[in-house]
């Protein structure tokens, strides 16, 4: 969870805070802005889901997996913490 937490906080401001959060419960919740408190993360989607929700409030261990849909080369995601293998 530490690093979920890391690649959030320290999302490069040249990459658009937008994409789509795989989540434990099944769910896929896309986003196009987001803020943390301590271990939990806001995502706001740009329209509501079925029961009209546009904000999701969830732990950040509740999430499987992150979608970039921007094309975005390697490189910018060093400051998430990301490294190149030589």
């Amino acid at each position: 969870m530490k690093d979920m937490r890391r690649i959030f906080a320290e999302w490069p401001a040249s990459i658009a805070r937008q994409g789509l959060l795989i989540t434990s419960f099944g769910e896929s919740i896309p986003f196009c802005s987001y803020m943390l408190c301590g271990d939990l993360i806001l995502v706001e989607r740009k329209t509501p889901d079925a029961s009209g929700a546009r904000r999701v409030i969830m732990p950040l261990e509740c999430i499987h997996a992150i979608k970039i849909l921007e094309a975005v080369e390697m490189p910018r995601f060093t400051s998430m913490g990301f490294q190149g293998l030589s």
